[in-house]
This record gives structure tokens, sequence and C-alpha cells, in this order.
């Protein structure tokens, strides 16, 4: 079951039944008692027909309501243009959902955002709306629970990330998730919370940065009769969480004197809530998340040294993705399938172009920046062509940015040739960066003469077997000189006499 009650359907405006005999049983969309604007086509005209002879250009191939009956999958199709039967032209974004009974598929909920506008000047054209993600989102989580199987990667410390994740999530003790922004955190979390085996029912979740600071105390730990104006007897989160986990996200914006009753409760689990002099107690597990490093937020104030401490014994700290290159590739190939199927498109891959770009480019915004882009870049294709995507392809942001950085490089180039046309003609020769301290040092004439004497030295004891009477001979230099150069530059007579 899909609990919807707490999802934003303001995204939504028709729904769709459809049976398992693919016959439509209501559409919304034209029901007047529903929607003021149905127009003149009547709901009878759709109802208990056969969807693709009311819906003719629909593709069964591409259909989300035929992969959605057969294989049970939540499916998201965006940008879907069709026609209906009387020719009239849609373009929608459509989530469809199967309805299932006593194990069996009987029909399928195709909830549909319209982004079709008409303008009058270029004719058919398609808006997108962001909540409508959020809201596919939701749904795919409310039923497909986050596991680690679905945390992708090929990096060797991600994977011991995993691991410790495995260990901590079944450990009562708190444990503190921290690393940039797109990094995966809530993932974690949530694959975490599903590992650890808990009821749902006795799960929380709070962001602390979505709330007001000065409601936050009160929502977390609850408030008496009479603390403030208006204030009645409330349990807070901590109470809903007893017995159970509570994921704080984004912990770095819990204001500081509410992080010192939160490290109360994890030090003897014990809390007064907001006008209360009576002390509540509970036993909840704490994972905490937050993208910036503890001790930098400790240094700018954000975050309490004695809640690091409490939380330290439990951390999981995530790369971000410009530091584990293994995976950059491995999820481009990940999401230019997931976008083809979604968009209805054929991609077959990238150039080498735009894996060079991927490849150096910084990304501030990790895995999350990087699915953004690839699903922009086959949002903008031609239905029905097969294309390998390019840089050319790239958001505009990350294409100018790319534009700029390489003029500059150019540029640079360009008055580095010039400048060093200027100073051969000067007979100045420039010694490269990467060469300049090996040059330097072939070219010193004493540190060259002392490294081949060192080198002299150690073949003459190698050949004399140690002995450095018959060697300060063979080098033409009294005994005594030779135990001062040997002692000098600390050669090992050891490490001489294995070389042999």
């Amino acid at each position: 079951m899909i609990n919807i009650g707490n999802m934003k359907l303001n995204s939504i405006d028709y729904l769709l039944l459809v049976n398992r005999e693919f016959t439509v049983v209501y559409c919304s969309r034209f029901d007047s008692r529903i929607d003021p604007f149905a127009g003149d086509r009547e709901l009878s005209d759709y109802v208990d027909r056969n969807f693709f002879e009311v819906y003719p250009t629909v593709q069964k191939e591409h259909s989300s309501v035929l992969r959605c009956m057969t294989t049970g999958e939540i499916i998201v199709k965006k940008k879907q243009s069709f026609r209906d039967f009387t020719g009239k032209f849609f373009c929608t974004n459509n989530i469809t959902v199967p309805v299932i009974r006593k194990g069996q598929i009987i029909g399928v909920v195709e909830m549909i955002k319209d982004v079709t506008v008409i303008d009058n000047i270029s004719g058919e054209q398609v808006y997108d709306n962001g909540d409508f993600d959020e809201l596919a989102e939701n749904i795919r989580r409310e039923k497909n629970a986050i596991t680690f199987e679905q945390i992708l990667t090929q990096n060797e410390t991600m994977r011991k990330s995993i691991e410790q994740a495995k260990v901590l999530a079944r450990s009562p003790n708190p444990t503190l998730i921290y690393g940039e922004t797109g990094t995966g955190k809530e993932m974690f979390a949530q694959a975490m919370i599903q590992y650890s085996g808990m009821p749902k029912k006795k799960i929380v979740v709070q962001n602390c940065a979505a709330v007001p600071e000065g409601l936050l105390e009160s929502i977390l730990f609850g408030t008496a009769k009479g603390a403030y104006t208006g204030a009645e007897n409330r349990r807070g989160l901590f109470e809903e969480a007893d017995g159970g986990i509570f994921f704080l996200d984004e912990l770095n914006s819990l204001p500081i004197h509410v992080q010192g009753k939160l490290l109360r409760v994890l030090q003897d689990g014990t809390f007064r809530p907001v006008g209360s002099n009576t002390e509540k107690r509970v036993n909840v597990k704490i994972i905490a998340a937050m993208n910036v490093d503890p001790l930098q937020a400790i240094e700018k104030g954000m975050l309490r040294k004695d809640l690091f401490y409490r939380l330290s014994s439990g951390m999981i700290y995530l790369l971000p993705l410009r530091e584990r290159p293994d995976d950059i590739l491995f999820y481009v190939e990940h999401y230019l399938k997931e976008f083809s199927e979604v968009y209805s498109k054929n991609v077959t891959g990238i150039t080498e172009n735009l894996r060079t770009v991927f490849l150096n480019y910084h990304w501030d915004g990790n895995v999350r920046e990087l699915r953004h882009i690839i699903e922009s870049m086959i949002s903008v294709l031609d239905d029905g062509v097969s294309e390998t995507l390019d840089v050319r392809q790239l958001p505009a942001y990350l294409y100018d940015r790319i534009g700029k950085k390489e003029e500059g490089e150019a540029r640079k180039s360009a008055a580095q040739t010039a400048a060093g046309r200027e100073e051969a003609a000067a007979g100045i020769v420039r010694i490269p960066p990467e060469e300049d301290e090996e040059l330097k040092a072939l070219l010193n004439l004493k540190k060259s003469l002392e490294y081949t004497e060192r080198e002299l030295i150690e073949k003459a004891l190698r050949y004399t077997g140690g002995n450095k009477t018959k060697a300060g001979a063979l080098l033409g230099i009294p005994r005594q000189t030779l135990k001062y150069k040997i002692d000098k530059w600390n050669i090992s007579m050891d490490e001489i006499l294995r070389r042999q």
C-alpha cells in the first residue's frame, strides 16, 4: 500500500484507472463533476473502452500502462506526446502505479501532469513542473524501500562505507553520516533503517533545515500547556520515535541550544518538553547527517564539540564524486539507461569529448548533479532518433562554464607561446615547472660532482667487499678521507653488500 497523504499532489492534474483487460475504468480529465474545464467531451466517451483504442497513437512498446500492468513496477514517463481518438494533442508526465490485490495485479492507476501549453504564435509547446519529480520519488520510496543493494558504486572506499553502515545499522549507538551535497547521505540513512529491520511505524524523519529555527525545539521535544500563548500538551518527535529510529537530516541547521538537549538524549535518554518541569525518558537510535565537515562546523559555531564527540564513535564519510572517478562513467551509463526509458529515447552512449569533460569536471553537486545533467541532455533529444550525447547538449550553465575555461586556457597558451618566441629571440631558455627542480639539480656543478663522487665510492666499496683500505687505494684517496666521506653521506655498508 502507498500512503500519499503527505505527498504534494498539486503536481497532478488527472487520474486514469485501467483494469487488467486494459479497459479504461475512469478518467478524471473528462469528469465535469471534478474538473469544470472538462469541455464538451463526455466521460462516457472514454470509459469502458480499450486504452489503446482511446489513445491510438500510444505505442505499446513505450506504454507505461502496459509495462506497469505486466511487471508491477512503478513507471515514470515524462513528456509523453500522443493524441486521443478525436485527434486532440496531449503532452504529459505520468506516474503509473500497479493496483495489487491478493498478490495479483488487477489494474493500474496513472497520475498525470499535463505539460502541454498552446501558444498562439508557435503552436504546441511544453513546460515542466519540478514538484512532479518530488512526487515520483516519494511514491517510489513508499513502495520500494531503499536498500544497500540500491547504492551503486564501483569505488572501494564507498564499498567499505557500505559495510561500515551495515554494522552501525544494527548497533544502538548513534551514527553521523557526513559528506557534500548530493553524495547520497539520505540514501545511506534510509538503507540503514531498512537493514535494521525496525518497523516502519517506529521510524521518524526530520530535516532540521526545513523547519523555522524557533519551532524546532517544540517539534522535537514537544510542549507543555502554557509554555507560551496557545501552547498545549503535545508530544514531540522524540516521543513518537521511542523504541525506534530517528533520522535527523542537516544536523548542522539545529540551533546550538537545541543541540544541548539532543546531547542529553544521547547521553541518558531524557529530556524536558518546552515549558515543562517533568523529565521524559525515551530509547531512540539517532542517525544524523550533515553536508559539512564536522570539524569545520565546530570552528564555525554550527556544531557543539561535545555533541560531535558523542557522535564520533559511529561516523561515515561519503567521498565526493570527483574523488572517485571510477564511479563517474559508471553512473553515466546507469543514468543513460534510466532516462532513455523515462523519455522513450534511443541513446547509444557519449562522445569522447563529453567523456573527457565529465572526468575533469569538479562536480560540486556530486551524483545528484550528474543525474540532473544526464536527464536534461536526454530530455531535449528528438524522438525516434538514435543519438550519442555530446558536449553541445550540455545544460547552458555547464556549457558556458566549460567554454570559458577552454577559452581561458587557449588565451593562456597563446600568451605563453608568444612570450616563448620573444624569449627565444632574446636567448632566454625557460624550464617547464615539472622539470624545474630536476634540471636545476643536474645543472648544479657542485651537486653533480657530489653525486658522481658518492656513486664511485659505493662502486669501489662494492668491488672490494667493504674493505676501506683497498677501496681508498682504488679511488686514490687515503683511508681516513674515505671514512669521512662515508660518514658525511651516511653510506650504509650493509646496503652496499646486500646489492652485491
